[in-house]
């Protein structure tokens, strides 16, 4: 069984960019929960939470846009190897 943090980053992967709202409706998860999950993805390169105002990918235009909290899949974070010579 997939743990939640595992299906966040399926989820945005696979829809490249989502909202808090989109995300928790699709996962049935708190927003708030996912929050901290989303996070701490920040915090590892993976996900980027993208600035105020951003239109989001559906161009409904039914929400105000500073008001959705979109977030971006990044992919992996890179590892730099440094080498001592």
């Amino acid at each position: 069984m997939a743990t939640i943090l595992s299906r966040v980053e399926k989820s945005l992967r696979e829809q490249h960019r989502a909202s808090l709202r989109d995300l928790a409706e699709s996962l049935d998860t708190a927003p708030e929960a996912l929050r901290g999950m989303l996070e701490l993805l920040e915090r590892k390169g993976r996900v980027r939470r993208l600035p105020g105002g951003t239109p989001c990918a559906g161009g409904c235009c039914k929400c105000a846009p500073e008001s959705v909290e979109l977030y971006e899949w990044q992919g992996q974070a890179r590892r730099i190897e440094i080498r001592a010579t």
